[in-house]
């Protein structure tokens, strides 16, 4: 309950605050098809110092720090579940560069622009400059989706951000440990070995804490429904633990241990990191208000001129110049090096952790920690709007941006995905068909459709197909619970309402139904496979109609009544439904309907 007398919140209702605003932030933003971070950083400002509404150290009090600590301790674990060494060795040589050369490079010129630009004490500036190496996966992916890049500079950045995210982390519990053994009088030798062995055993640690789960999980040790909950208070046991044992060591111990995970091939990782990921959302809402709530607007008033300066050289100086110095000597056309230069939005786990060490650099004496969080603020604010606005036309003025619409991915090749290929290409909409079965695919290389020979949802699809090209998936395939799963998989990635499949047989029974959460939508009259394929073999053709004032939706029904539609083509984008969908069929509009055979020549067909 609230305090009248002092204004302050109950830590219940403060909580409560925080949750409902960031996460109600991040939807608003997704309407808005806005940078969630964006919103969350001005709902934590408004909410905080600029009305006072919400003082954290006031309503929450002490269990501010923790909370933020732990936060970033299951963030980073979630980071590290990402970093599956197989699929980086098969990365590309670029990505690797900027991992192995661009991380250190990056972190030096980083603690060189804070330390002589932004004024910091050395302390401060060699731990926040480690952090300066993440880039924000969660804040590169819509920007890739909207601004549509060429394939390799699209991976370069999607790569850097996902490796880079826990490295810079790492990087931070690095420098900062560093700098409380030398503030104890350690020499620098002492300071590096102590500093090595508390590496050591905290890199044991995790490791073993991940192995032990792995095997527990392998071995049906822990049923299915406790995975989750087990692994949530492991990672919660080992950071306290290792922290306990050798200080600020807990973040490096959790990394690790999602690293064993990831890479150990557990049949339900996809599961639990699909669940992290969730939470992960959560967490990182949480800690991004709650660090814009306990934001003093002085704090920001101080960073004058310095700040402003210190924003230039990153965005202008330190990233082009990590870039280029990672991939001098490579083969990558100079063009899509200057891309990936001028390209480094950073995101919230920046914010996070930056607000985790700005506090504890204070605590053991490092004034210039307090400066930390809003300069990390301004970074983020600055690079999100930046990029979000100047990615796509630098992409175009580059060369580097894809001109086509929105394309259609099909999984499973059939006579059916064959002819919608061929029409989509008709229409100028990308396509590509997929199969795991090299003879289904025939038909589609004959037609000279794009292709991919392979599980749509194996490792080797990450590199062979290019997703970021396709707003849709059609699971199409002559297997239903193939197709369910390929729906399934594939709708965080797409969002559900973009992802569609064949009816399954026998969908209509109670006992065969299945939950809401899994599966694509139906599309056309909810036919399944075998219907599509015997219309077909019956001559039924697939046709795009334009419509016009003169030639509306009912004349075309009139003309083609045993006909139905499966889509629609609308302001330049390609929209599979269902007949029965409601939409406004404005003039323009091209309509994607079966249409059975010799069907009555009528004024707008095209296919």
């Amino acid at each position: 309950m609230s305090t009248a007398a002092t204004g302050a919140l109950s830590p219940e209702v403060a909580l409560a605050m925080i949750g409902v605003i960031g996460v109600g932030a991040q939807w608003l933003a997704w309407r808005l098809r806005m940078p969630a971070i964006v919103l969350m950083l001005v709902a934590g400002l408004i909410v905080g110092p600029v009305t006072g509404l919400m003082v954290p150290s006031r309503d929450i009090g002490a269990i501010v720090e923790p909370m933020i600590s732990i936060a970033v301790a299951i963030i980073l674990f979630e980071g590290g579940l990402t970093l599956n060494l197989h699929r980086l060795r098969d990365a590309a040589d670029g990505v690797k560069r900027l991992v192995i050369v661009g991380a250190p490079v990056g972190w030096f010129l980083s603690a060189a622009a804070l330390y002589f630009v932004a004024g910091l004490d050395w302390a401060a500036a060699i731990v926040f400059g480690g952090i300066m190496i993440v880039t924000g996966p969660t804040v590169i992916a819509p920007l890739l989706r909207s601004a549509r890049l060429s394939r390799r500079p699209a991976m370069m950045l999607q790569w850097e951000a996902i490796v880079n995210d826990p490295l810079g982390a790492m990087a931070a519990v690095l420098a900062f440990s560093f700098v409380v053994e030398f503030r104890q009088g350690l020499d620098f030798d002492g300071s590096l070995i102590r500093l090595a062995l508390a590496f050591v055993l905290a890199g044991a640690v995790g490791w073993l804490a991940g192995w032990l789960v792995v095997q527990a999980f392998r071995r049906a040790l822990v049923p299915e429904y406790m995975k989750v909950p087990v692994l949530f208070v492991a990672v919660l046991a080992i950071f306290v633990l290792t922290d306990f044992i050798t200080h600020e060591s807990g973040l490096l111990a959790v990394t690790m241990m999602g690293l064993v995970i990831a890479n150990s091939d557990l049949p339900s990782f996809i599961e639990l990191r699909r669940f992290k990921e969730h939470a992960t959302i959560l967490l990182v809402s949480g800690v991004f208000i709650l660090l814009a709530a306990s934001m003093d607007l002085g704090s920001l008033q101080l960073l004058g001129w310095q700040g402003i300066a210190f924003l230039l050289v990153v965005i202008f100086v330190v990233r082009p110049a990590t870039v280029l110095l990672s991939l001098l000597g490579t083969a990558i056309p100079f063009r899509e090096q200057l891309l990936v230069g001028l390209t480094g939005p950073r995101g919230v786990v920046l914010v996070a952790v930056a607000g985790l060490f700005g506090e504890r650099l204070v605590g053991i004496g490092v004034e210039d920690g307090h400066r930390i969080v809003p300069l990390a603020f301004a970074l983020v604010a600055t690079t999100v709007i930046l990029h979000g606005f100047t990615l796509a036309p630098l992409a175009r003025a580059l060369g580097l941006a894809s001109t086509d619409t929105p394309g259609l991915l099909i999984v499973g090749g059939s006579r059916f995905s064959t002819a919608l290929g061929k029409l989509c290409q008709s229409i100028e909409v990308p396509v590509m068909v997929t199969d795991r079965n090299f003879y289904r695919l025939r038909e589609a290389r004959k037609a000279g459709l794009p292709n991919y020979y392979g599980d749509v949802l194996s490792e080797g699809a990450e590199v062979g197909v290019d997703l970021m090209n396709y707003g849709m998936v059609l699971a199409g395939s002559e297997n239903d619970p193939y197709n369910t799963l390929v729906a399934t998989d594939l709708a965080p990635e797409f969002g559900r309402d973009n992802v569609f499949q064949f009816q399954r047989e026998k969908e209509h029974l109670a006992r065969h139904a299945l939950p809401a959460t899994l599966g694509g939508r139906s599309f056309g009259r909810g036919a399944g496979f075998v219907d599509m394929d015997r219309l077909m073999v019956e001559g039924w053709e697939l046709r795009a109609t334009r419509l016009s004032e003169e030639f509306t939706l009912e004349n075309w029904r009139e003309m083609h009544p045993e006909g139905f539609l499966i889509g629609r083509v609308e302001n330049g984008r390609m929209r599979l439904m269902r007949d029965d969908a409601e939409f406004t069929p404005a003039p323009g509009v091209q309509l994607i309907a079966m249409v059975p055979p010799e069907p009555e020549a009528g004024a707008g067909d095209v296919g």
